[in-house]
């Protein structure tokens, strides 16, 4: 009688503690909102199984309960009653929908202890804390924007005055934070007469006190402000650099034309697909044209400027070739005087056949980086506004380029400036621009022309973020 009274206490002993809740140092997960989290109230003691060098998303990840005999809480045991299993369910319910107490809580190791008010926050406000926390690629840190290091580019043009700031995010890539673009035309007058206008020197301090105010604004890790043809052939150009520091606060570098074909380059990277082969890129400016033939049919580099196997700079651009030949009423005769002017500059570059291997692959085509090209592509598409994300990176075939400068030379004056993607100040500029486009063609004929709108400031961006190494650890920007 005695052995059997004995072994009735035994059991009587051993069966609540297989089904009763856990106790308050010991984890009670739930999946849905990750009530585990050390952020929302499990004390140091759910931590012991966390050693030290665990990654934080590893502290946050749901862990498994278990109950006091060291078996998985969840797991169904011989001879536990529906009804229990139940309440059980229940208290986890309850577990999850209240705030914790305050009592008998420490802070998970390495980590800062939460403030009392955080117990007393709403519900639905823990829970979902919680499961944000609980997810571990939500849980690595990414910096804010004003933690990132922000970099500018400034690109004077013969045409143009623009400025990007951005910041790095994924490998390679940037996000603009603030732009600026304005029509100066700085080399107003340049053909004729060898030296920057005073009214188009007026127009560009102007622009350039613009672009000077927002970098002061930032906290700019680092920066390139560069200046093209217009200062590059002016003979009054370094003075009118002097002006823009005096009174701009800006210290512009003239950069020569290898350079300015190189940054055009890196500034299209992006664009050039895996199995291309060759690419003739171009960049049909205001005072110039930068042209450069890329080989890559061997081992690709990340720095698509490594496969230029060679380049040439004409002197000449939209505002150049208008001021000479007449950019408001162009006839077809006018428009093949100004492809043949072109075409014969281009017989003069030595370099022009060195992709003549690659020409007739399928998997070699034209990228062209300008406004000509840019305003083309919202022709062909029949924009009412124009549109960036639209054009940027839009494949044309050869007849699309056809018809569209077949259209663009069939209009007037008037037409063109009526058209929302030429507008007034590009209307007597854009036939110049595809005088150039034509005599490229000719030249690298091609079934394909991919539109870039991007060139030499990304290319800066890009540069400048490279150098600086903020891709080079984890591909989030961070230095």
């Amino acid at each position: 009688m005695l052995v059997w009274r004995q072994l009735k206490t035994l059991k009587r002993l051993q069966r609540p503690s297989s089904v009763r809740a856990a106790p308050e140092g010991t984890t009670v997960e739930d999946h849905d909102t990750g009530a585990g989290a050390p952020e929302v109230g499990v004390s140091s003691a759910s931590q012991g199984s966390i050693g030290p060098g665990t990654a934080s998303w590893q502290q946050r990840r749901p862990t498994e309960s278990r109950s006091a005999d060291g078996q998985a809480g969840d797991a169904p045991q011989k001879g536990k009653p529906k009804k229990r299993r139940k309440r059980r369910r229940g208290r986890k319910v309850f577990a999850r929908d209240e705030a914790r107490p305050t009592e008998n809580r420490s802070p998970a190791p390495g980590k800062t202890g939460a403030p009392a008010v955080e117990a007393h926050r709403p519900a639905e406000s823990v829970a979902s804390s919680a499961a944000a926390l609980a997810r571990p690629e939500q849980a690595i840190r990414r910096p804010p924007v004003h933690e990132l290091p922000v970099f500018a580019a400034l690109d004077l043009g013969t045409n143009n005055c623009r400025l990007l700031v951005a910041v790095p995010t994924r490998h390679g890539q940037f996000r603009v934070i603030d732009a600026f673009s304005r029509i100066v035309r700085l080399g107003e007058g340049l053909t004729a007469n060898g030296r920057l206008g005073q009214p188009a020197m007026d127009r560009a301090v102007e622009a350039l006190k613009v672009c000077g105010d927002k970098l002061r604004n930032r906290k700019i890790r680092k920066a390139r402000l560069i200046a093209t043809e217009a200062c590059r052939t002016a003979e009054n150009g370094i003075e009118f650099l002097d002006r823009v520091e005096r009174e701009a606060g800006l210290k512009l570098e003239i950069i020569d034309r290898q350079t300015e074909a190189r940054l055009a380059v890196s500034g299209c990277g992006s664009l050039v697909e895996r199995d291309t082969q060759g690419v003739v890129l171009f960049d049909i400016g205001g005072g110039s044209s930068e042209i450069a033939l890329i080989d890559l049919a061997g081992r690709r580099s990340p720095r698509l400027a490594n496969h230029i196997v060679s380049w040439t700079s004409l002197p000449v651009g939209v505002v150049s070739l208008a001021e000479r030949f007449g950019g408001r009423t162009v006839t077809r005769e006018i428009f093949a005087a100004m492809v043949d002017d072109v075409a014969g500059r281009l017989a003069r570059f030595d370099g022009r056949d060195r992709l003549s291997h690659l020409k007739a692959s399928p998997n070699f085509h034209l990228l062209g980086t300008s406004g000509t090209v840019t305003t083309l592509a919202g022709v062909h598409l029949d924009l009412e506004r124009y549109d960036r994300r639209r054009v940027d990176g839009l494949w044309m075939d050869r007849d699309s380029v056809d018809r569209m400068v077949e259209r663009l030379v069939g209009w007037d004056f008037q037409q063109r400036c009526a058209n929302p993607c030429i507008g007034a100040d590009r209307a007597d500029l854009v036939l110049a621009g595809c005088a150039i486009l034509e005599a490229i063609r000719a030249v690298w004929p091609s079934e394909r022309l991919r539109v870039a709108d991007r060139g030499l400031r990304e290319g800066i961006l890009s540069e400048l973020m490279a150098d600086d190494g903020v891709w080079r650890n984890d591909g989030r920007g961070r230095a």
